[in-house]
C-alpha cells in the first residue's frame, strides 16, 4: 500500500474562478482550524492528555462500542470547536461545577457561536445540534483497542526531508493528537468537497494506524527504506486492524479499511477532503513553532492583555513600571 503522506492536489479539473472561490472557503477556516489546533496543546489536571487525546481516546471508544460513526464525528467536531474558547471547561467539568443542563448547553454553544461564523451554515447548524450534556464515563475507564494508547506516546517526526539532518522541533505532537486534529478538520472541511462528514472523520482516525507499531523517522526516514516501506507500514497497520476488529468487530474493521483505500489518493470527495485536512494540520502545526519562536513579553502585555482589567489592576501596572516591567523598556531593571 501507498504512503499516505502525499497532500491532495483537491483543486484540479477546476476552473480559475471555481479554485479561487475555494481557496477563500478554506482560507476563512483557517483562524478556526488554528484555534482548534490548540487543543493538542491544553491539558487540565483530572486527567491525563491533551484535549486531543483525550477525544481521540473517547472516539474509539464510542465506536467500538457501536456507536455510528457519523454522530460520533458530529459531537467530538461540535465540541472542539467549542473548547476552541472554552478549553478544558468541558461538559463533565460544567455539571460537576452544579450547573444545570440548559447553562451548560447555552455555555457550549455560546463557545461554539463565537468561532464557528466561518463554517457553512448547514453544517454549523448540524453540529450545534450535538452540542447538549450526556451522562459520561470516566476518561480513564474508557476500554479502547491498545493501539490507541501507542498512537498517543508516539511522537510525530516533525519537519524532515531526504537527504538532510533532521529538523527536531520540541514539544512534539503525538500521533493520536495529529489523527484527531485532522479528522475534525475534515468534517469542518466535508461540505466544500461534497465529503460525508463520517467517512472524513473515520479517515482521520486511522490514516496513522501503522504508526502504532513502526516508529515515526519522517519522510527522511521512510526514504531509507525504499520499495520496503509498504511492506513494513502494512505489517503494522494490520496489527492494528486486528486489534481493532477485537474490539469494535469486523464490520468497524471493514469500514476502516475503507477509508484506508480511499485516501491513498484525492480523487474522490473523501481523500479531498482528508487530505485538504491533513496538510492543514501539517503546515498549521508548523506555523505554531514559528509563533512560538517569535513570541515576545510585549506581545503578552499588550496585545493579550496579560494584565487585564480587574480591580487590582492599575496596582499590577504601578508594580511593573517601579520594576521596569512594562512594554516601554527594553529589559528587567533598566
Amino acid at each position: 500500500m501507498a504512503s499516505l503522506r502525499q497532500p491532495g492536489r483537491f483543486l484540479r479539473g477546476t476552473s480559475e474562478a471555481e479554485r479561487a472561490a475555494a481557496r477563500d472557503r478554506v482560507g476563512d477556516l483557517v483562524p478556526l482550524f488554528t484555534e482548534v489546533g490548540d487543543a493538542k496543546r491544553v491539558r487540565v489536571a483530572h486527567t491525563p492528555g491533551s484535549l486531543a487525546e483525550r477525544a481521540f481516546r473517547r472516539s474509539w471508544a464510542a465506536l467500538c462500542r457501536g456507536e455510528a460513526v457519523e454522530s460520533v464525528a458530529r459531537r467530538e467536531s461540535a465540541r472542539a470547536v467549542a473548547a476552541a474558547r472554552l478549553g478544558g471547561l468541558d461538559v463533565g467539568t460544567l455539571l460537576r461545577a452544579g450547573l444545570p443542563k440548559d447553562e451548560v448547553v447555552r455555555v457550549l454553544r455560546r463557545s461554539f457561536d463565537a468561532v464557528a461564523e466561518p463554517v457553512p451554515e448547514s453544517l454549523r447548524s448540524r453540529l450545534r445540534e450535538f452540542l447538549v450534556p450526556e451522562p459520561e464515563e470516566p476518561e480513564g475507564s474508557l476500554p479502547v483497542p491498545d493501539f490507541v494508547q501507542r498512537l498517543a506516546r508516539q511522537p510525530r517526526a516533525g519537519c524532515t526531508r531526504p537527504g538532510r539532518p533532521r529538523l527536531v522541533l520540541e514539544p512534539p505532537e503525538n500521533h493520536a493528537e495529529h489523527c484527531m486534529t485532522v479528522a475534525v478538520y475534515a468534517v469542518l472541511l466535508s461540505e466544500e468537497f461534497g465529503a460525508e462528514p463520517g467517512r472524513v472523520f473515520l479517515a482521520g482516525l486511522v490514516h496513522h494506524l501503522h504508526n502504532a507499531g513502526m516508529p515515526d523517522s519522517g519522510f527522511t526516514g521512510e526514504a531509507m527504506l525504499g520499495d520496503k516501506l509498504g511492506a513494513v507500514m502494512d505489517r503494522y497497520r494490520e496489527e492494528a486492524l486486528t486489534e481493532l476488529e477485537a474490539s469494535g468487530g469486523a464490520e468497524l474493521r471493514r469500514a476502516a479499511e475503507r477509508e484506508i483505500r480511499e485516501i491513498e489518493t484525492a480523487d474522490g470527495p473523501t481523500g479531498r477532503a482528508f487530505h485538504a485536512a491533513d496538510v492543514l494540520d501539517r503546515v498549521l502545526q508548523m506555523h505554531h513553532y514559528a509563533r512560538e519562536a517569535s513570541f515576545t513579553v510585549d506581545q503578552a502585555l499588550e496585545e493579550m492583555d496579560l494584565v487585564h482589567d480587574g480591580p487590582v489592576k492599575s496596582f499590577h501596572e504601578s508594580v511593573l513600571a517601579r520594576a521596569n516591567l512594562t512594554p516601554a523598556n527594553d529589559g528587567y531593571g533598566r
